[in-house]
C-alpha cells in the first residue's frame, strides 16, 4: 500500500477520534437517571467504541509511515475538535483558541517541511 493510504488512514483516525469526543461531551452535558446510566448509555458506548476504532486505525498506520509523523498528524485533532465544538455546541472561538490553533497548524506545517 502507498504512503498516501497511510496518511489518509491517520487523517480518518483523527476525524473518528474527534467525533467520538463530541459524542462524549454530548453525553456529559445530559442529566442521567443514575450513576451507572451516566457511563452506560449509547453516546458513551459509541464514543468509546469510536476511540477504540481510531486507536486500531492509528496503530495500523504506524506500519506505513515514519513513527515521528503520527503524533504530529494527531495534533490536527485539536483543530478538528474546536471546529466541531463550534458547529455542535455553538462554542465561541476566543482569541486564545485561535492563536493556539494557529500555533498548532504552524507546528504541523514546519515539521512536515
Amino acid at each position: 500500500m502507498s504512503t498516501a493510504f497511510y496518511y489518509g488512514l491517520i487523517l480518518i483516525s483523527v476525524l473518528v477520534a474527534s467525533f467520538s469526543q463530541i459524542l462524549l461531551k454530548k453525553s456529559a452535558l445530559k442529566k442521567h437517571a443514575s450513576f451507572i446510566r451516566e457511563y452506560l448509555n449509547p453516546l458513551v458506548i459509541i464514543g468509546y467504541g469510536m476511540l477504540f476504532v481510531s486507536m486500531i486505525m492509528t496503530t495500523f498506520a504506524y506500519g506505513g509511515v515514519e513513527f515521528k509523523i503520527v503524533p504530529v498528524m494527531e495534533s490536527i485533532g485539536y483543530i478538528v475538535v474546536m471546529i466541531l465544538s463550534l458547529l455542535f455546541f455553538r462554542e465561541k472561538i476566543t482569541r486564545q483558541k485561535a492563536i493556539g490553533t494557529l500555533l498548532i497548524l504552524a507546528g504541523v506545517i514546519i515539521f512536515n517541511m
